[in-house]
C-alpha cells in the first residue's frame, strides 16, 4: 500500500543529532533528528551489517558506521566515505503534532 503511513515514535523521544532504531515489518530502520527535522534510512550498514543506530551523527548530516567508520549522508542515503560504497535506502517521513510516521516501501 503506497499511501500507508506507520506510526514509529515521537520527535521528543529522539535527541537532536541522535538516532533511534525501530523495526518495520521485520526490517530495522534508523530514525535521525537533524536539527529538529526527522529522517529515516535502513538501519543496517550496507558494508558491514552493523547497527547504524549505534553510530555517531557527524557534521549534522552524516551517520558513521560503528563497525568500520564509513559514513553515509542521512538525507540522501549516499555512501560518503570508504569502506561504504552502496547507498542506504531512505524512507519518506512525516511529522504530525510531534508524532513520527514512516511510509515503508514494499
Amino acid at each position: 500500500m503506497e499511501d500507508e503511513w506507520i506510526k514509529v515514535g515521537n520527535v521528543a523521544d529522539i535527541d537532536e543529532d541522535d538516532t533511534h532504531s525501530v523495526e518495520i515489518d521485520g526490517k530495522q530502520v534508523c530514525l535521525y533528528n537533524l536539527g529538529g527535522e526527522i529522517f529515516a534510512t535502513d538501519g543496517t550498514c550496507t558494508h558491514g551489517d552493523a547497527d547504524l543506530s549505534l553510530g555517531m551523527v557527524l557534521d549534522s548530516c552524516l551517520i558513521e558506521c560503528p563497525l568500520h567508520e564509513g559514513t553515509f549522508d542521512i538525507r540522501s542515503g549516499r555512501a560518503v566515505d570508504a569502506p561504504c560504497t552502496e547507498p542506504l535506502h531512505c524512507y519518506p517521513v512525516k511529522v504530525e503534532q510531534g508524532v513520527i510516521f514512516l511510509r515503508p516501501v514494499r
